[in-house]
């Protein structure tokens, strides 16, 4: 069952329930999806029971990304890191739902999970990573406010490929100026 915890324009966050995890394994087992999320190592079979729903579903900090006009989940995110000492946090976010990309579904959760964060939870500092062969994804972030802080050069290798990391992060000052 979802419910509208946090609303934006075009989505809502709600926790993640029991009923979601068969459309989270089946993300979890796209290799796209998670060579995208910075994973991709096929070595491990994928989750295809609901360990990971439940356990998403009982921390607070993760959420399910649910299109407002259908109340279909389209996605994750949540805070993976959170250290409320020091007010900071490391993001994670994803659209599985492939038909959703690049409409605005990514960007308008962005601002949903970063109000609450700075808001809510009071964090100073709110990070992510990303790897470069991710353009769209970095667009996204630096839209809504995302500065780049570093790089880790050649922190992936794929085959004969190699990419960098991007660190991007934003401060309470920066999102209280800018909203």
């Amino acid at each position: 069952m979802n419910y509208k915890k946090l609303v934006g324009e075009k989505v809502y966050l709600s926790p993640v329930s029991h009923e979601d995890w068969e459309i989270l394994a089946k993300w979890g087992a796209d290799y796209e999806l998670k060579f995208l999320y910075g994973g991709g190592d096929d070595s491990q079979p994928p989750q295809t029971d609901s360990s990971g729903a439940e356990s998403r579903s009982k921390n607070k900090n993760q959420f399910a990304i649910i299109d407002k006009e259908t109340d279909k989940i389209i996605g994750t995110c949540g805070f993976n890191i959170d250290d409320l000492a020091n007010r900071y946090a490391k993001i994670g976010i994803g659209i599985g739902a492939k038909e959703y990309w690049s409409n605005g579904y990514g960007t308008d959760a962005l601002h949903v999970l970063l109000h609450f964060g700075f808001t809510v939870r009071g964090y100073n500092n709110i990070s992510l990573n990303v790897y470069d062969y991710n353009p769209r994804a970095i667009a996204c972030y630096e839209k809504v406010g995302f500065k780049r802080q570093g790089v880790w050069r050649e922190s992936m290798i794929r085959g004969e490929e190699r990419y960098d990391c991007i660190h991007l992060d934003y401060l309470a000052e920066e999102y209280f100026a800018k909203h």
